[in-house]
């Protein structure tokens, strides 16, 4: 008999983990999105331009929030704010005779592109396909992981095509997976599994010009400077339970200062009444939000879900050592690293890799360092390692990001001769950079969110080194390989039992920390402000408490 296998499994864990996120979403202010028509342009303040926005190499959950709510579909999606998973392309969350190791959905009626073409099975196989192609790097990797034979395979620009995932109608898709995953319907709410017909691909070039599936189509992208979206008239909100594409116009202007953006956002006059911001509020935007009652009102926070840490580049001497990782580990003044993301309001101090959401609350800390970090061990466990002082190391940055972070991690490695010098590498290439074996500092500044509220989202991506390549890397930026952790995750994805399965994954947690590829450093809490004149923001709880684009819109008089 036909049944959904694991959903209910999956549910029990939602339910433990608080919704992966770590909180409950925020709810709508300034009106409720229902009560709004359409119409008006909505304006995103950016500093640097998208990674990617190819569905194939889309993997930061700001981008993945953006394309996924706008430019295209997915066979299921997560709810407007909320962690339930919902179908999308798909006329279910898909159905399993065999445990879970094989999955097929079926495509709703009346799926069309931009152009008017309807959406076949045969567009989302070749999606899947081309994210296996060496040059199409950078995205989420789960289906290459999942699928048998997906390992081996170099994508379709050869004429090979991936055996394990059948169209054998325009209506049909069926994927074969190596092992049973219960947590299937939740891998597919990825921008992997949308469609790209092969006609319109254009390969690396794709990033430039997606082709819409979703609501809203590209009339106009020069990178680095603006992305302007239009409604896509073929989109039929009758197939789409998620999305209200509210909005007439969506443009993006991008190479905006970062403080100016803040301001300008406070002041909400003219356009910038209809704006949002494109990066998350930092300590000095806080600064200036929350003393001002009405600004404070349009500040929308939320626990992100996600973990921060410092990387090490384990190809880089002495980072191979794990005594010269413990060393810095231990210097790191913590509370310092807190202060710097704008206090306990804006971040959590890290001991561990996964959430407390994710590990029933339980915090785990391997080695009890002081939050303000052991400077005395540091140095011991440097001269344990055989390591001379001063050493120099290269920690790269993104213009993106946080810099006081690494000004504090910069000050504190000081203490124990450790001269850091900080590599600022421009945002849209900053994952591109880390994630090459060959251009990698020997640290950087990272974070992981999980794609959905499991641990095997979490710690494999980051920990498996089975999915180690030259460039292109995500997640396992620190190069990290070790057969015994390998062969534990295939373990743990064997176990069907929930609760169990949740503990096998904190402790694989606590043994990869014992080799500490990457050092935890805080659990961030994120907030958006918007324009006076928006209307149904929301932080989404899976999606890193981004603002969710399929419900935000403009009030009527704008």
């Amino acid at each position: 008999m036909s049944k959904k296998i694991g959903l209910l499994a999956i549910a029990v864990l939602l339910s433990a983990a608080a919704c992966g996120g770590g909180g409950k979403a925020a709810a709508p202010k300034s009106g409720a999105s229902s009560a709004v028509t359409k119409g008006g342009t909505l304006t995103v303040l950016a500093v640097s331009d998208f990674d990617h926005l190819d569905p194939a190499r889309n993997w930061t959950m700001p981008a993945i929030m953006f394309g996924t709510r706008l430019l295209y579909r997915t066979l299921v999606t997560f709810k407007a704010g909320s962690s339930e998973i919902v179908p999308d392309l798909a006329t279910d969350l898909g159905t399993s005779e065999d445990g879970g190791k094989t999955w097929k959905f079926t495509l709703k009626d009346g799926l069309k592109y931009e152009d008017g073409t309807p959406v076949k099975a045969a567009d989302i196989k070749h999606n899947v396909e081309r994210s296996m192609a060496p040059d199409i790097s950078g995205g989420p990797d789960y289906a290459q992981r999942l699928l048998v034979g997906g390992t081996e395979y170099k994508g379709p620009y050869g004429g090979r095509h991936l055996a394990s995932v059948e169209a054998p109608d325009d209506k049909t898709i069926i994927f074969r997976l190596k092992r049973a995953a219960g947590e299937f319907p939740y891998t597919v709410t990825l921008p992997t599994f949308s469609p790209v017909p092969e006609a319109k691909d254009t390969k690396v070039e794709y990033d430039n010009r997606p082709f819409s599936s979703g609501p809203y189509k590209i009339e106009g992208y020069e990178r680095g400077k603006e992305l302007v979206l239009t409604r896509n008239e073929h989109w039929d909100q009758g197939t789409d339970p998620v999305r209200l594409a509210l909005p007439d116009k969506i443009h993006v202007k991008q190479g905006q200062d970062k403080d100016t953006i803040t301001d300008r956002l406070i002041a909400s006059s003219g356009e910038d009444a209809t704006s949002v911001p494109w990066g998350s509020a930092g300590p000095q935007s806080l600064s200036k939000i929350l003393p001002n009652p009405q600004a404070k009102e349009r500040l929308f926070t939320g626990p992100t879900g996600c973990t921060s840490t410092l990387v090490f580049n384990l190809n880089k001497k002495p980072l191979d050592n794990p005594k010269v990782r413990q060393a810095i580990y231990s210097a790191i003044d913590k509370e310092s690293v807190q202060t710097a993301m704008g206090g306990p309001n804006m971040a959590d101090i890290a001991t561990a890799y996964l959430p407390p959401a994710m590990t029933d609350g339980t915090t785990q800390d391997v080695f009890q360092i002081p939050p303000t970090g052991d400077v005395a061990k540091a140095k011991a466990l440097l001269a344990e390692a055989g390591v001379a002082t001063p050493l120099k190391l290269k920690l790269t940055a993104s213009t993106g990001s946080s810099t006081p972070v690494e000004v504090s991690i910069q000050e504190s490695l000081k203490k124990i001769g450790i001269e850091v010098e900080i590599n600022p590498v421009d945002a849209s290439v900053y994952y591109d950079t880390i994630g090459d074996q060959g251009k990698a500092d020997e640290l950087a500044t990272y974070g992981w969110c999980p794609d959905y509220p499991n641990g095997s989202s979490f710690l494999p991506p980051l920990f498996d080194g089975r999915s180690v390549k030259q460039t292109g890397n995500s997640g396992n930026v620190a190069f990290f390989k070790d057969p015994a952790i390998d062969k534990k995750i295939d373990e743990i994805y064997a176990i069907t039992d929930p609760a169990a399965s949740k503990k096998a994954w904190r402790d694989l947690d606590a043994q990869i920390m014992q080799q500490l590829p990457q050092a935890p450093l805080y659990l961030e809490k994120r907030g958006y402000i918007t324009g006076k004149d928006v209307v149904g923001a929301v932080n989404h709880p899976v999606w890193a408490a981004q603002l969710d684009y399929a419900v935000i819109g403009v009030k009527k008089s704008s």
